[in-house]
């Protein structure tokens, strides 16, 4: 899809400008631009340098569960479709000697298997604008990923993608999914085998063109938080992970169900633990989303720019002809870089 840029002429602008200046400040900072569509390239913003977060009046709308958008504005779809700077909450720090971290606010899919880079061109007919691809880690379902390479991830980026890079590692040694059994984390080393796989995640993450800056998401799937061992050696893994992931310039990211890793890492977070996730990822599915108000996390935790909301599963849906099976998400968190 081409997009054709307003011209703006010097004249406007003039007026543009004089009209703020007599409105006042107020007036001028509730000018909220729509945008026309998707952007198609993101602007690059230094993490490390953030601008100072406004206080707005909160707003409820009813589309989404009352959720306050990134700036409090209510989450009425003003802000989608636009790239954001991370890190205005004041507490997220950028990656140790990354790039400059993106994010995106809007709404995304996840789906097993990568499409075709044809999907991808029809696909951009639906509201999504962010999509999941299981990248790596050993306990991917769809391990086998023909079409995701370098020449995919800048394709789908220079049609207007933001991509959600998910490595699927080892699992929690209690996890609930029979089926990832044969992948669990080894309790002798918990640490060093979060380290190994942190490294692994990276590895893959730059051969497949995501530069430093990027956001990588380690999935791990439900698991008993309550049983104490067990959560202990769980916390070490993904913390190992997120060190290692951190040190090598990309941003970790944990995708985990909201009432088994979310909860556990949210109390982990109260409790003062370091090199703990910089966003998360929590799958509840309620049928509509709710980034902000999710119950097991304190309203400010990883916000803003800090928060993806799978809100709906397994559901198949057709656009420009082409159908697939995805996961719904809506975005207020950091994105792929891709140069």
């Amino acid at each position: 899809m081409r997009e054709h840029k307003p011209i703006i002429r010097h004249g406007a602008i003039v007026a543009m400008v004089l009209a703020c200046l007599l409105a006042g400040p107020t007036a001028a900072e509730a000018v909220v631009p729509r945008p026309a569509g998707p952007v198609a390239e993101p602007a690059s913003v230094t993490a490390s340098t953030p601008a100072p977060a406004r206080a707005y009046r909160p707003a409820r709308a009813p589309g989404d569960d009352g959720d306050d958008g990134p700036y409090g504005f209510a989450d009425t779809g003003l802000l989608d479709g636009l790239d954001l700077p991370y890190g205005l909450g004041g507490d997220e720090r950028a990656p140790s000697g990354g790039g400059p971290t993106r994010v995106y606010r809007g709404y995304g899919f996840d789906t097993c298997r990568t499409p075709p880079l044809s999907t991808m061109r029809a696909w951009l007919r639906s509201k999504y604008r962010a999509v999941g691809v299981y990248y790596g880690g050993r306990a991917r379902a769809c391990s086998t990923q023909r079409h995701l390479n370098r020449h995919w991830v800048r394709s789908v980026h220079r049609m207007g993608w933001r991509i959600l890079p998910i490595y699927v590692g080892s699992q929690s040694p209690c996890v609930r999914g029979g089926h990832l059994r044969n992948h669990r984390i080894s309790t002798d080393d918990p640490w060093g085998q979060g380290a190994s796989e942190g490294w692994d995640a990276v590895r893959r993450a730059a051969a497949l063109g995501f530069e430093p800056g990027s956001a990588l998401y380690l999935d791990m799937e439900a698991y008993n938080a309550k049983r104490s061992r067990c959560a202990d050696q769980t916390l070490d893994f993904i913390r190992a992970w997120d060190r290692e992931v951190d040190d090598a310039g990309y941003l970790p990211g944990l995708y985990s169900s909201s009432e088994s890793g979310i909860r556990h890492i949210e109390r982990a977070r109260r409790e003062g633990y370091d090199d703990l996730p910089r966003a998360v990822w929590f799958a509840r599915w309620q049928g509509k989303p709710a980034v902000r108000s999710e119950p097991v996390l304190d309203r400010d935790a990883w916000h803003p720019h800090g928060r993806i909301h799978q809100y709906s599963g397994s559901v198949r849906e057709k656009h420009g002809g082409r159908r697939l099976a995805i996961d719904r998400n809506r975005l207020d968190g950091p994105v792929a870089v891709v140069g």
